[in-house]
């Protein structure tokens, strides 16, 4: 069976996660070590260790994402919070930095390491690599890729690889991203914040409602139209004689039609974003999704779910699977 990865923000949502079928989650402590360092999300040192016992004791794992790029001067707290992870008895580690890996692997060599989305590793030569030098046993892959790019990587490597098919779709390559960080001051790679809400803004400006971040205004819908939240990447531009979603429309990533792709192209495990949803938004997916995967292990047909009303802007894109780049 296909490892179910789900998101869990905070350690009600990781309860919710584990009761509705997740094979696995994933979390981040409450600081700039995870690339959702959101208030009010997140795990304290002291919280981790109930939580991956109580996953533990319903038969799943935790993983936990330290998967932003340490600062100079201030490693010290991402090599504290490594020990953390190993103290509260975590299953893997999922890492982005070069440097961070090494102490990982020289420091704690019992703790399984991941390969984060944010190093933006999309060949086989750029895995196989991660694998020799850190012990990489996973590389969690891009958003950029299509199934047939997949099933190429996974028949040059020995590691498994986990993709992404639902939730909050990111159309840069990960790691990688300035737009958010040029807006607001803030790194989604260094301080783990994209198009965070304390620069957000709504305002309105006549017939219209502006959508700003960091004071750039990003969206304008009309007033009695909901408004799309000011993700940078996701706003509207002119570009030539064009205005409108230049890189990618406000929608979110659905891909679980492709399920039986994934498992033919040698995927071992698909993965949820969302650590930043709701308990009751996270127990609806992941059921989804589990019924999904068991349907797949049975020789059964999918359920398809309808979970349009869970997605940003009320509607699902393939995302690059499909590769529909304007």
């Amino acid at each position: 069976m296909m490892e179910l990865v789900c998101p869990a923000g905070t350690p009600a949502a990781l309860r919710a996660a584990v009761e509705a079928g997740a094979h696995a989650v994933y979390c981040g402590f409450s600081d700039e070590t995870n690339a959702r360092n959101f208030p009010g999300l997140n795990f304290s040192p002291e919280e981790l260790v109930p939580a991956v016992a109580g996953a533990h004791k319903r038969g799943a794992k935790v993983l936990v994402a330290l998967n932003t790029f340490p600062r100079a001067g201030g490693e010290k707290l991402w090599h504290q919070r490594l020990a953390d992870a190993e103290a509260a008895g975590v299953d893997a580690v999922i890492l982005a930095d070069i440097g961070l890996l090494d102490y990982a692997a020289t420091h704690h060599p019992n703790l399984r390491r991941h390969l984060s989305v944010q190093a933006a590793a999309a060949n086989p030569d750029a895995i196989n690599f991660y694998a020799e030098a850190f012990d990489v046993k996973r590389v969690v892959l891009p958003r950029v890729l299509t199934v047939a790019e997949i099933s190429a990587i996974n028949k040059e490597i020995d590691v498994e690889t986990e993709a992404f098919v639902f939730g909050g779709l990111c159309v840069m390559a990960e790691g990688r991203c300035a737009l958010s960080s040029y807006a607001t001051g803030l790194s989604p790679n260094m301080n783990g914040v994209c198009s965070p809400a304390s620069h957000v803004v709504y305002a309105e400006e006549g017939p219209d409602l502006a959508a700003k971040l960091g004071g750039f205004t990003i969206h304008r819908t009309p007033k009695d139209r909901p408004a799309p939240y000011p993700t940078l990447c996701k706003g509207c531009f002119t570009s030539g004689e064009q205005t409108g979603h230049v890189f990618e429309d406000p929608v979110s990533l659905d891909a679980r039609h492709l399920i039986p792709a994934l498992a033919k192209a040698g995927v071992t495990a698909l993965k949820i974003e969302g650590r930043q949803r709701s308990r009751a938004y996270v127990a609806e997916v992941v059921r989804a999704f589990r019924a999904a995967t068991d349907a797949l292990a049975d020789g059964r047909e999918l359920p398809l779910a309808e979970l349009a009303r869970l997605t940003e802007g009320q509607s699902a894109t393939a995302g690059a699977y499909a590769k529909t780049w304007r």
